[in-house]
């Protein structure tokens, strides 16, 4: 959710308001209502009246504009229509619109909303066993990869860049990792050697057309839901310019130091290679995607720690940052010098963690 001077609570009674009021912008059965059921970026509502279910997604403040949610919506319309990857539809609203506006009293600014239609499916959690559901999410993820690559994008398409400027730069989509919680100390010491190493090899890497374009950029369990015909891809709200190999990183969002991510990545590649090349140098550089995702992580949930999601991730959530760029150090920057200000990335190593 967006910074605002009200309380949290506040704010989404103002938003479930909002998202109730605006029922009627839609060809919907009457009496419908909407009740919260998630809050991250957006505020999203199940929406029910007797058999009737769709999804509605109140947009944040000052996140994507119009012209941003079109091409979302677009993206997500050829995926489905080219590709035969099954993506959640939209309705009409009313007016013929697929994306409303509205505003209640309280709010400072108006919000955008868009409906969906109601996916069946179990949503995924990591005390399960993923292998299998990570080998097919490997094969949609080549799949939207190969789309990317070739779909002729409408014209003046706008949507966010996930490099590495949108992660360390100055102006930081969301926020600088440095002011996540619990970053001090030797924290911070290990996480500034880490960035280097980071954006050293991610140079290295480069943006060729081959690794490089349109992807889902959040592919983690909140956005799965797992179906007898395999997993289903749901909320594109983050799709944007990335590498390719950042999709599997979000995939493990919040759960990098889980012992089975050897063998979830180990699956998504076996899937991947199915529909897309993938060498074996880009599958080395996969853990410094990890690494780049879990440190916009950190920052997220320091920029959104109102919510209460953030709120219950935080505890912890550093140190064990440090711990997996402690390791990713030792594995990919050994004897390199990557931060003049801290000398070689082995330098924080020989300090206990």
């Amino acid at each position: 959710m967006s910074k605002c001077d009200m309380p949290l609570e506040e704010l989404l009674e103002r938003l479930e308001t909002l998202a109730n009021r605006s029922l009627t912008l839609w060809d919907i059965p009457d009496g419908a209502t909407a009740r919260l059921i998630n809050v991250s970026e957006n505020a999203t509502y199940l929406v029910e009246a007797g058999d009737f279910r769709s999804v509605l997604r109140v947009h944040r403040e000052n996140y994507h504009s119009e012209r941003a949610i079109e091409c979302e919506l677009a993206w997500s319309d050829a995926l489905n229509a080219e590709a035969g990857i099954t993506t959640p539809g939209v309705y009409v609203g009313r007016n013929g619109k697929r994306i409303q506006q509205g505003s209640v009293p309280g709010l400072p600014a108006p919000r955008y909303m868009v409906m969906f239609h109601f996916v069946e499916g179990a949503q995924p959690d990591e005390s399960q066993d993923l292998v299998g559901h990570f080998e097919k999410l490997g094969e949609i993820a080549a799949r939207t990869h190969t789309h990317s690559a070739s779909w002729q994008r409408p014209g003046n398409f706008e949507r966010l860049v996930w490099e590495e400027e949108a992660v360390f730069g100055r102006n930081p989509t969301w926020g600088d990792w440095r002011d996540g919680p619990e970053v001090d100390g030797q924290v911070r010491e290990v996480l500034e050697e880490v960035e280097a190493l980071v954006r050293q090899r991610l140079a290295a890497f480069g943006k060729g057309p081959d690794r490089f374009g349109l992807i889902h950029a959040d592919m983690r369990l909140a956005n799965l839901l797992l179906s007898p015909e395999g997993p289903r891809l749901i909320d594109f709200d983050d799709c944007g310019m990335g590498w390719f190999l950042y999709d599997f990183a979000s995939a493990i969002s919040f759960m990098e130091d889980h012992p089975a991510v050897p063998d979830l990545k180990a699956a998504w590649v076996r899937g991947y290679r199915r529909n897309r090349p993938l060498g074996a140098a880009e599958e080395r550089e996969i853990d410094t995607f990890i690494m780049l995702r879990r440190m916009a992580l950190l920052a997220w949930i320091g920029s959104h720690i109102e919510a209460p999601e953030p709120q219950a991730l935080a505890p912890g959530f550093a140190r064990v940052t440090a711990d997996l760029g402690a390791d990713y150090l030792r594995r990919m920057g050994e004897g390199q010098p990557v931060n003049s200000n801290c000398g070689p990335v082995k330098s924080v190593l020989r300090k206990s963690l």
